[in-house]
């Protein structure tokens, strides 16, 4: 939990010194990054671009922004990285990614969970997982292995990034220079959706297991 936590504050000052620096390019990048299964807490870029609307001066920031410009940047952030991870989801060089997210702190089961909550729940997966945490950055890459209409897959998307930047921003700018705190009380949340997602994933496990021994069916070692 140490080196999870250590891990996440690095990405967060990554991230607001690049919005600091570079501006609106930075809020765009950083988006797309997370959309694009690289775990960026949009939480960071988006709070505090939206305190660095709200008060330049005491954000440092470098360039001027304005709250329509930093929730374009990030909504269109978000709908480019989530081209990008569908078409790695449907090109079906998902093992790209497992290969290789290590470097990216991706884990396999980040992309566990959003295998099954898009299973789960189809196509209202993409809309609603944009406001969840983990399932957020890695939603994409389902949607584009079960080859979801990408009109269809573009419209859901971004009708989800638009409410959660836009709140993102809002709080940002209402905060000023608190946003960290309020990154930490987001923090928390993301912990317990993601606690959430675990157990519901075993509840999904032993139903299914318990369904299987009501049948009668072999267990999967028995009937190797």
């Amino acid at each position: 939990m140490v080196v999870l936590a250590s891990i996440s504050e690095s990405l967060v000052n990554i991230a607001w010194h690049f919005v600091r620096d570079a501006g609106l390019p930075a809020v765009f990048l950083l988006m797309l990054a997370e959309s694009a299964c690289v775990p960026i807490p949009s939480e960071a870029t988006m709070l505090f671009a939206g305190f660095a609307v709200a008060d330049p001066g005491a954000s440092l920031a470098h360039h001027h922004l304005t709250l329509f410009g930093v929730v374009t940047a990030g909504v269109l952030g978000n709908l480019v990285g989530s081209w990008l991870a569908y078409g790695v989801g449907r090109a079906g060089r998902l093992e790209l990614v497992e290969r290789h997210g290590r470097w990216l702190h991706i884990q396999p089961k980040h992309i566990a969970w959003a295998d099954r909550w898009f299973a789960r729940y189809g196509a209202p997966a993409v809309f609603f997982s944009r406001m969840l945490p983990i399932v957020r950055t890695f939603i994409s890459l389902p949607a584009g292995v079960a080859r979801m209409p990408f009109g269809r897959f573009t419209v859901l998307t971004l009708a989800g990034c638009i409410p959660w930047v836009l709140a993102l921003a809002l709080a940002g700018e209402a905060v000023g220079d608190e946003w960290r705190d309020l990154r930490k009380g987001f923090e928390y949340v993301d912990y317990a959706v993601a606690a959430l997602l675990v157990l519901g994933v075993i509840y999904l496990l032993i139903r299914r297991r318990r369904g299987r021994a009501d049948r009668g069916d072999p267990a999967p070692d028995a009937a190797a």
